[in-house]
């Protein structure tokens, strides 16, 4: 098992989990264009600790189908419940917002939304060829939901043709129940599965780390993505958003980051984006040009 660092509970974060504020004028341009369109970004919604990096950078993840998910994940602080019909002129909005930011690669996620007949499979549709419509030149990652298991609604969004598909797998087989008590292992892993078979399309998932995993777990965990035809993973430390969700039991040091970096390329993962500060979309741009995306 990894080394213990410090009990959150008695100590102050390690050093190496303080990210900078934010500082340049992209920071708040971006800012300024999210709120005019009323959009969402995980960035805010989940408290990406990244986000004045990402933002100076000019990188940003939108939020598509609302800002409260179906499902009630103990590691996740995007809210739950309250779950209003879909904005039929988000992806027009998404697009136009896109279109302003001079880019060459974005970033799409959504909420879980359980409650919809086809969990959101066709706004997702629509989002990613209105984007392709304003944006031909851009490069698309999409960060999609498990579907509860039903590959056809995942194919939806492969035959749409994202660059990259996304989608985490979060923590290892033995925690799943209770960090994503709505969420099935084999559901992710039948959904990265069947993304791998779509030629010419990336592959990307994520874990989380310092839930109380074994070492072994992890690379069980990483070989079990391999097998599900996964490119690329990224690895960061799980950093409780409020008492009311999962504890941190650990906080794993850069050097073990780096050996599972090194175990996972081993494994055959093309690229492994793994630190504390880490997430799903950090330098996701960076990430697919790792893989010859860009």
């Amino acid at each position: 098992m990894s080394k213990i660092i410090s009990k959150p509970n008695h100590k102050r974060l390690p050093g190496w989990l303080k990210a900078p504020l934010p500082k340049n004028k992209n920071f708040f341009e971006l800012k300024s264009l999210v709120q005019k369109y009323n959009l969402n970004t995980v960035c805010e919604s989940a408290s990406c600790p990244n986000i004045g990096e990402c933002w100076d950078a000019g990188t940003l993840t939108f939020m598509i189908l609302g800002d409260s998910c179906s499902r009630a994940c103990k590691f996740c602080d995007v809210a739950t419940g309250n779950l209003i019909k879909p904005n039929p002129d988000e992806p027009r909005q998404i697009a136009e917002t896109l279109s302003k930011l001079n880019l060459r690669y974005a970033v799409i996620t959504s909420v879980d939304r359980d409650d919809l007949p086809d969990g959101g499979a066709e706004h997702w549709v629509k989002t990613i060829e209105m984007v392709r419509s304003l944006c031909p030149n851009m490069k698309i990652e999409t960060l999609i939901p498990d579907f509860q298991g039903d590959i056809n609604l995942v194919n939806k969004i492969c035959e749409a043709a994202p660059d990259v598909l996304a989608h985490n797998l979060e923590t290892v087989k033995s925690l799943q129940h209770y960090i994503r008590p709505q969420c099935r292992y084999t559901w992710s892993l039948d959904t990265l599965k069947t993304a791998s078979l779509r030629k010419g399309l990336i592959v990307k998932s994520s874990l989380m780390l310092g839930l109380g995993e074994k070492e072994s777990e992890v690379i069980n965990a990483m070989k079990d993505l391999v097998d599900s035809g996964c490119q690329i993973l990224s690895l960061g430390q799980y950093l409780r958003p409020s008492p009311k969700h999962a504890e941190v039991i650990e906080f794993i040091h850069p050097d073990q980051f780096f050996r599972y970096k090194q175990i996972g390329e081993s494994l055959g993962l093309a690229h492994v984006e793994a630190g504390p500060l880490v997430r799903s979309s950090y330098m996701a741009d960076q990430q697919a040009q790792a893989v010859g995306v860009l």
